[in-house]
C-alpha cells in the first residue's frame, strides 16, 4: 500500500521535475554557448581545430553544471551515496543525449540533404536538442537518480542520501510511511502463540 502511495507521489513530482530539469538545462546551455564562444575568440597558436576542442571543453563544463544542478535541485531527494558512480552514469546519459542530437544532424544532412547553416541548426539545436533532452531526462530520472537500483552486480544499490530540505523530508515521510497497512494490522491483532 505504501509503495502505491510512493509511486503516486513520484508521479505527481513529474511536472516539478520537468520544470526544474528545463531550468537547469537552460543554465547548462548558457554555459555551453558562452564558454564555447569565449574560447573560440581566444584561439591559441592559430590551431585550425581549436573550435572542436573549445566545444569539447564547453560541453564538459555544461555537463558538470547540469549534474550539480540536477543532483542538488531537480532530483535532490533521489541522489545516491556513491557520488562517483552517479557522476559517471550522468556523464554517460549526457553523452547519449548528445549523440541523439548528432544523429539528427547526420540524418538531416545525409538522408534529407539539408545542408544550410539554418537547416543544420534546426536539426541539431532544435529537433536534436528536444529529442536528446527527452532521452537525458528519462535516463536521469529512471537510471541515474532512479529509486530502484539493481544490486545484481554487487555495486551501489542506490542508497538515497538524506535530504536537508524539511519540506522534501516531510513529503518522503507522507509518501512512504514506515509501516505498511498490513504490518499495522498484524501489530494491532497479533496471532495467538503456538500451542
Amino acid at each position: 500500500m505504501s509503495e502505491a502511495r510512493g509511486d503516486r507521489s513520484r508521479g505527481s513530482a513529474l511536472p516539478t521535475q520537468l520544470l526544474r530539469f528545463g531550468v537547469v538545462g537552460g543554465m547548462g546551455f548558457v554555459v555551453d554557448v558562452a564558454v564555447f564562444n569565449l574560447l573560440r575568440v581566444h584561439e591559441p597558436f592559430g590551431w585550425a581545430w581549436w573550435p572542436v576542442a573549445a566545444k569539447a571543453i564547453s560541453t564538459l563544463l555544461a555537463i558538470a553544471v547540469n549534474w550539480i544542478g540536477n543532483r542538488s535541485w531537480t532530483f535532490r531527494t533521489h541522489r545516491r551515496s556513491d557520488t562517483r558512480r552517479e557522476a559517471a552514469e550522468f556523464l554517460i546519459a549526457s553523452l547519449i543525449g548528445g549523440g541523439v542530437s548528432l544523429l539528427c544532424l547526420v540524418f538531416s544532412r545525409g538522408v534529407l540533404g539539408l545542408t544550410s547553416a539554418l537547416e543544420d541548426n534546426i536539426s541539431a539545436n532544435v529537433v536534436g536538442l528536444a529529442l536528446g533532452s527527452a532521452v537525458r531526462f528519462c535516463a536521469y530520472r529512471w537510471w541515474v537518480f532512479g529509486e530502484r537500483r539493481s544490486s545484481a552486480a554487487g555495486g551501489d544499490t542506490g542508497t538515497l542520501m538524506p535530504t536537508s530540505d524539511p519540506v522534501a523530508r516531510s513529503e518522503e515521510m507522507v509518501a512512504d510511511p514506515p509501516a505498511s497497512a498490513a504490518m499495522r494490522a498484524t501489530i494491532a491483532s497479533p496471532s495467538p502463540p503456538p500451542a
